[in-house]
């Protein structure tokens, strides 16, 4: 019993997420909330402010009916009666009939309040009476007296009856639903500026440029519209001046480095003295290599479609020349994806250059490099996966995600580092230019695994 009640009291959090998981719906539920309290209150007040008029109002014209009625049938000649009653059932749909003790006569109807009732009996005498139907004749009858014979008169429902409760739950059904439209509309239009600016900002981490978002509305969302729309351009100005800056050191550093090697050569060293100051060379290079890709735009103009699985086998080949490296590739043919070939061949190529350096198989001086790539239907439609692994010692888990970061290395986890720190950062700014989704993880049995889903070509 006890374990019902907790799952009863964890599933009611549950049900009220969908509440809690946009603003949407926590606006439109809100309005709606009021909206609903503001129609009872309504509803309320009118009844208890009418209530009192609608009786008094009614009372006064049933009473002015039958005083009418009366006071002509009373002064009209006996011989012209006859015509009376038949232009009052013509001409204001009044009916008189003889009040007979076998009158079968049913209860007043249910509109009838009792402060109508005790306004009617005091003006007309306390044994006046009331019927909805007499001798199965519809109608509102009252009862009254002349010289103390007994009549019935009978007024046409529609004349004096209030509205219904059929009547008033139609209405509240329609200004009901009015209400939850007008909610509806409230709350998208004030939540669209806030989905304007998510979606943008979402643009932003997917590395591109969004929009300007429109500088109108209330203040508030014209200053921070105006202000994100400055964060962009200084953004944008920032990464022009930050890849500005890296190219050009960058390209000036190669000068040097090319009349260090040259001088290098002419120069008279041992040949271990030589071959030090040349690996040293070779790796400042490759750094200045990693500074200008990272410096280097991808832009989504550049893109076309490329033959996907042609470009990894192309990229698994290369890797198998190489004498530490030994590949295996599980690659489907004919995978086209919208891509820049170069950009996207240089993050593969990253990716592997990273596994041979800090992936090597553990006791062994070769790094085993697995490479897939299948089409996959996912929660964004059918896209090409393309994941490449080793077999080394992976990655401690809550450091994963410092493996994209810019000039990050994880010397105790992957090994000596050589790098400045580049190769992934790399990876993951290309990707996610194009679009595609990427996530790191450690391998089952060892090793680290990189992925990442392109979209395909139409």
């Amino acid at each position: 019993m006890f374990a019902n009640g907790r799952t009863e009291r964890r599933a009611a959090p549950r049900r009220l997420g969908w509440i809690r998981s946009g603003l949407f719906w926590r606006t439109f539920f809100l309005l709606s909330v009021l909206t609903a309290l503001s129609m009872a209150s309504w509803i309320g007040m009118l009844s208890v402010f009418q209530r009192g008029s609608q009786a008094e109002q009614t009372a006064e014209l049933l009473v002015s009916v039958v005083t009418i009625t009366k006071a002509a049938l009373t002064h009209s000649a006996p011989d012209l009666r006859l015509e009376l009653l038949m232009e009052l059932v013509s001409n204001e749909g009044i009916r008189v009939l003889t009040l007979e003790p076998t009158d079968h006569v049913e209860p007043p109807p249910a509109w009838l309040l009792p402060e109508i009732a005790a306004r009617v009996r005091g003006r007309l005498g306390q044994d006046t009476r009331f019927s909805r139907r007499v001798n199965d004749m519809p109608g509102f009858w009252v009862s009254f007296d002349i010289d103390g014979d007994k009549y019935w008169l009978m007024l046409e429902r529609e004349r004096i009856a209030s509205l219904t409760g059929v009547q008033w739950l139609g209405w509240a059904t329609l200004v009901g639903v009015l209400s939850l439209v007008g909610a509806a509309l409230i709350s998208s239009l004030v939540n669209l500026p806030l989905a304007r600016l998510t979606a943008a900002a979402r643009a932003i981490a997917q590395g591109k440029r969004p929009a300007p978002l429109p500088e109108k509305g209330s203040k508030e969302i014209v200053e921070a519209n105006r202000s994100f729309n400055q964060m962009i351009d200084d953004l944008q100005q920032l990464e022009k001046d930050r890849a500005v800056i890296l190219a050009g050191i960058s390209h000036d550093l190669r000068t040097p480095l090319a009349r260090m090697q040259l001088e290098l050569e002419m120069a008279n060293l041992s040949t271990e003295a030589r071959d030090g100051m040349q690996s040293d060379i070779a790796q400042m290079d490759a750094i200045i290599g990693q500074f200008l890709d990272f410096a280097r735009p991808t832009e989504a103009a550049t893109f076309v479609p490329i033959n996907l699985s042609e470009l990894l086998e192309d990229c698994a080949r290369e890797a198998a020349r190489l004498q530490d490296v030994r590949v295996s590739a599980d690659i489907d043919g004919d995978i086209h994806v919208p891509a820049n070939s170069t950009d996207l061949r240089r993050v593969i190529n990253n990716i592997i250059e990273n596994a041979r350096r800090y992936g090597k198989t553990p006791g062994q001086d070769i790094t085993e490099i697995d490479i897939a790539c299948h089409v996959k239907l996912g929660g964004h439609g059918r896209r090409a996966v393309v994941e490449i692994n080793d077999h080394g010692v992976g990655v401690p888990e809550d450091q994963i995600q410092l493996l994209l970061r810019p000039f990050t290395r994880l010397d105790s986890a992957r090994g000596q580092a050589n790098g400045a720190g580049l190769g992934l950062a790399i990876v993951e700014r290309v990707v996610t230019r194009h679009n595609a989704e990427l996530s790191v993880r450690n391998r089952d049995g060892g090793g680290l695994v990189i992925a990442f889903s392109l979209p395909l070509a139409a």
